[in-house]
């Protein structure tokens, strides 16, 4: 669980260095059935935001807790970009994406926490 919560502040340091916002964590532990531990969720203003937001969260990861993602989806249009870290799913969202999917609003049984933007 340690390990898990690590992961999740080095995901949280990589949004937060490109000036991603919006981060919620939602603790998905005790809901049966859900494919991860936690998802991240978050959102940049525009494509090449979201993808600096993702490019930033797998460098993080990958110097601070020495993780790499098993796999990214949507680089392609930077849209909303997923990245699966087994416990961890990072949900990285354009905001009119992120606001049409609800993804947060899925797992109303989760706990959220909601991390302040940085200034």
């Amino acid at each position: 669980m340690e390990q898990t919560e690590a992961l999740i502040k080095s995901i949280v340091k990589g949004i937060q260095e490109k000036k991603g916002s919006q981060i919620v964590i939602a603790d998905l532990s005790g809901i049966d059935g859900a494919i991860c531990r936690n998802f991240v969720v978050c959102q940049g203003n525009s494509p090449t935001q979201v993808e600096a937001i993702a490019d930033s969260i797998r460098d993080v990861a990958r110097e601070e807790q020495h993780e790499k993602p098993v796999r990214v989806v949507g680089l392609e249009n930077a849209q909303w970009v997923v990245m699966d870290y087994t416990d961890v799913m990072v949900h990285v969202f354009l905001p009119d994406v992120r606001v049409y999917y609800g993804l947060e609003h899925l797992w109303e049984d989760a706990p959220l926490t909601q991390i302040p933007d940085l200034d």
